[in-house]
């Protein structure tokens, strides 16, 4: 069975065809190798609702409408037709003893008209679905949850309170990226834009030279890292030392993070003796890993900070500063 993925449009066209065959979502699902849960949230996330008659018959959805005799509601004299069959003023709207009503087979599975042996009789609503329309809004969605700024309120409060009173002590925002790199772990040019949009406390304005620059169109340009520092230290290198060294001590360091731009763990597992630190960290930055080796060789002391650590194994994420006392192998 598939699971995490999305539904493409043909696996919605499959869903369609066989709600015209009323096959129920268990065999549905096990047609597309899904979880009957998938196709019952799809059906009712992406139901049309359509108001249309039968073949002959006005859309009517009140509750007395069989035994409706009422005429002239809409006070039109040269109307002759009963108001249950006027499709034109609208008569069940003017009705006082209009009931809506809501067909009761809608409330169970499969919740939709479409393989409803009466649909061509009903003069009710009708829920349908249709893969066109689903796979359209689907996209819709996908598109507006991916617009706008990726940053917690959490985040921009923590990049504030380093930029903004920097920012009114008259340093330059590039100034401030440079010096605070391993602290704020974000992009200059992103900075400038979050700056524009108004997302931290200080404003253009505290920022003399920029007001005083016109518009330049931004270069693309990602978060700098300093490759030298993977030099001779690849996976590679981590095997073949591995094997020249075979009882050496190993150490793997790796982050651990929740909510994102929340706080974050950094974890270290020694392979001997099976033990693992963890350390809660207020962001992910290059420099709160930097904090916490200082600390270690500090409480430790040199030589045993060099003895616990010949070799630690980390991944390639940026936050992961290689400590200078470290002998430190990247994935």
């Amino acid at each position: 069975m598939a699971k995490y993925t999305h539904l493409i449009f043909d696996e919605r066209l499959k869903i369609q065809a066989l709600l015209l065959e009323s096959i129920s979502f268990r065999q549905i699902a096990r047609e597309l190798h899904k979880d009957p849960s998938t196709i019952s949230k799809e059906i009712r996330n992406h139901l049309r609702f359509v108001k249309i008659g039968s073949h002959g018959k006005v859309f009517n959805d009140c509750l007395y409408a069989k035994e409706c005799a009422a005429q002239h509601l809409c006070q039109d004299k040269k109307c002759r037709a009963y108001c249950k069959y006027c499709n034109v003023h609208k008569c069940r709207i003017k009705c006082p003893d209009y009931k809506g009503y809501i067909c009761a087979k809608l409330s169970n599975p499969p919740y939709v008209c479409n393989g409803c042996k009466t649909k061509t009789k009903c003069t009710l609503e009708k829920r349908l679905y249709d893969a066109k329309s689903a796979q359209a809004e689907y996209e819709t969605v996908l598109s507006q949850s991916r617009k706008g700024i990726q940053l917690t309120e959490q985040e921009a409060l923590r990049l504030d309170a380093i930029i903004s009173p920097l920012l009114r002590k008259g340093q330059s925002l590039h100034h401030i990226c440079i010096h605070n790199r391993d602290t704020i772990m974000q992009n200059e040019r992103t900075l400038y834009t979050w700056m524009d949009l108004g997302i931290f406390s200080a404003r253009n304005i505290d920022m003399p030279r920029k007001v005083r620059m016109g518009f330049r169109k931004p270069l693309k340009q990602g978060y700098l890292v300093d490759l030298k520092c993977r030099e001779a230290r690849t996976y590679d290198d981590y095997l073949v030392f591995l094997a020249e060294n075979p009882d050496i001590l190993i150490s793997e360091m790796d982050s651990v993070e929740g909510t994102k731009g929340g706080k974050v763990l950094l974890t270290i597992h020694f392979e001997t003796p099976k033990l693992m630190l963890a350390f809660i960290r207020d962001a992910n930055t290059s420099q709160s890993v930097i904090d916490i080796f200082d600390y270690l060789e500090k409480i430790w002391g040199l030589e045993a900070f060099q003895r616990m650590f010949p070799v630690l194994l980390s991944d390639y994420a940026e936050e992961k500063t290689m400590p200078k006392n470290c002998c430190n192998y990247a994935t």
